[in-house]
């Protein structure tokens, strides 16, 4: 049934020659691994630049953390019309710098600089060697951030009147909202929304890359990052210094079967996390480990009847609880804090600690109307719409996905395909297969990643894949490292949780030994689950 969704057969390749046929120019810029078809664009003013560092403008930044700025082209066939700012941020060397290293957070959606202000600790010891830097990627956090118009202005948001009502008898209704969905993400986003994606993200990141004055990129990438991280190491093979990949994504897998994965694994941690939490006589699920499911599939049940209104005038659905709780059951850590949200919603109505999960734990307040009004200048952070995670989510997964299946297909397709998610999970099914959908209506995304990276010539890269991830099967980090050649390098982490890194302290010594002095384990080596599990 999945299958059907791919508007062709798995095996098909169809070459994209448009964006990639761009290469660089300038003495001593680096070459962009595609073929040449035409005239080269300048790219050398953005490759002469200087990253410029301040204090950051946000007073509960940490006070030794530091913003900066880089300017890409918004469109790289076009670099001498419109621009775009980036943010940046980072944590000086504390000893002699090797240069930086650069970190993405995953998503993709995931604002870098906000992140690294609240969890900035984690990564201490990579500036015994470097300066820890990171960033917003283009339409995200700060640079120029889409938006589907959550809370712009009543009426028109897309979260106003459910975007894609799948469980509607009528599949001509559905289609209908998801084009009308794509409308208005089109028109709060503004200009940057066609130049979205990771291929135009993985060149941002070279410019970031010269900016900073590293020959090579060194770079830690977890989930989404994964991909970038990929992409980058075929576009810039001869750039690549040490590359981390934890929570390893897949390359080839169409929307369709990764949104299939993602509600499996999320089921499977939801029913961990209820294990957990009805052993606490406070679990808002009750205490008997059997009726809990039911209980999380009534709750949602009813809040999409009847959703509750938030403190900021609009309302509070059981997708919306669907999509917290996915963003919260990322770390074990977060049970605790998760468990005390819910229990906050189901007793007192109170919405505010599980809206946090949703919007990736940025301020709520201060609404705005997408990247358009910014002029490609940076955003200032209070003002980042509150659904630029989840709408830069669809953004560029939706640019980095060819497959368009037509009207025709998905009326087809849809009662089974409804069937299918609900069986792999009743609470997430669902959300997953909207956001599979919300494709439908947007322009064609790239071939570009199921093509051609592969094989990369690059120095050795280590891969962590870990066997209980909700989010990112360890199937898939076996399968991207065989795609990408005798350059990757396998660490099995055998814990739970989404990405290794700072869940495990085998996994963090060893990608530390690996970015700090270039030890890599042998491939296959593995870590065995830390003894003392967080959350219990």
């Amino acid at each position: 049934m999945l299958a059907r969704l791919s508007s062709r057969p798995a095996f098909r390749r169809c070459a994209f020659t448009g964006i990639l046929t761009l290469a660089l120019l300038g003495a001593g810029l680096p070459t962009l691994a595609t073929a040449d078809h035409g005239p080269r664009p300048d790219l050398s003013r953005f490759y002469r630049q200087k990253v410029k560092w301040a204090a950051c403008k946000d007073a509960d930044a940490p006070k030794d953390l530091q913003c900066g700025k880089v300017t890409v082209p918004l469109d790289y066939a076009k670099p001498g019309a419109a621009t775009l700012d980036l943010a940046l941020a980072r944590y000086r060397a504390t000893g002699k710098s090797r240069g930086s290293v650069l970190l993405n957070f995953g998503g993709p959606g995931g604002a870098g600089v906000s992140e690294l202000a609240s969890d900035g600790k984690e990564f201490m010891d990579l500036t015994n060697g470097y300066d820890v830097v990171t960033f917003d990627p283009r339409g995200v956090g700060q640079s120029s951030p889409v938006s589907c118009g959550a809370g712009a202005d009543q009426g028109s948001a897309a979260t106003n009147e459910e975007p894609a009502d799948i469980d509607s008898s009528d599949p001509k209704v559905v289609l209908k909202q998801l084009r009308k969905a794509a409308a208005i993400c089109a028109k709060y986003s503004g200009p940057v929304l066609p130049h979205i994606g990771t291929v135009n993200a993985s060149r941002d990141l070279d410019v970031m890359r010269q900016a900073l004055g590293d020959k090579k990129l060194n770079y830690l990438g977890f989930s989404y990052g994964t991909r970038l991280g990929a992409v980058y190491a075929a576009q810039f093979p001869k750039k690549v210094g040490r590359l981390v990949l934890d929570g390893v994504d897949t390359l080839t897998e169409p929307l369709s079967e990764q949104g299939m994965a993602g509600a499996e694994g999320q089921q499977t941690a939801l029913e961990d996390f209820l294990n957990w939490c009805v052993q606490d006589i406070a679990c808002p699920f009750g205490t008997d480990a059997r009726s809990a499911p039911d209980r999380v599939v009534g709750l949602v049940d009813s809040l999409d009847r009847d959703p509750v209104q938030t403190d900021f005038g609009d309302t509070f659905s059981g997708q919306d609880l669907v999509g917290a709780i996915g963003q919260a059951l990322y770390s074990k850590q977060l049970w605790p804090t998760l468990e005390r949200a819910i229990a906050s919603l189901v007793e007192d109505g109170d919405t505010r600690a599980v809206m946090a999960f949703s919007s990736g734990g940025s301020g709520l307040p201060g609404l705005r109307s997408g990247g358009k009004e910014s002029g490609g200048g940076l955003v200032d952070a209070q003002n980042v719409p509150l659904d630029n995670l989840p709408a830069a989510l669809m953004a560029i997964n939706c640019a980095d996905d060819p497959d368009r299946p037509t009207a025709e297909r998905i009326t087809k397709d849809l009662a089974g395909l409804r069937a299918e998610y609900r069986a792999a999970s009743p609470v997430f099914g669902r959300y997953r297969l909207t956001e599979v959908l919300m494709c439908y209506g947007r322009p064609k995304g790239t071939d570009y990643i199921r093509d051609d990276v592969k094989n990369v010539d690059t120095s050795k890269m280590l891969l962590v894949g870990t066997r209980g991830d909700p989010a990112t099967p360890y199937q898939w980090t076996v399968e991207t490292a065989h795609r990408l050649g005798s350059s990757a390098v396998v660490l099995d982490n055998k814990g739970e949780g989404h990405t290794g890194y700072a869940s495990s302290k085998c996994v963090h010594t060893k990608v530390n030994d690996f970015l700090l002095y270039g030890s890599l384990p042998p491939s296959g080596s593995s870590c065995q689950p830390d003894t003392s599990a967080s959350g219990e």
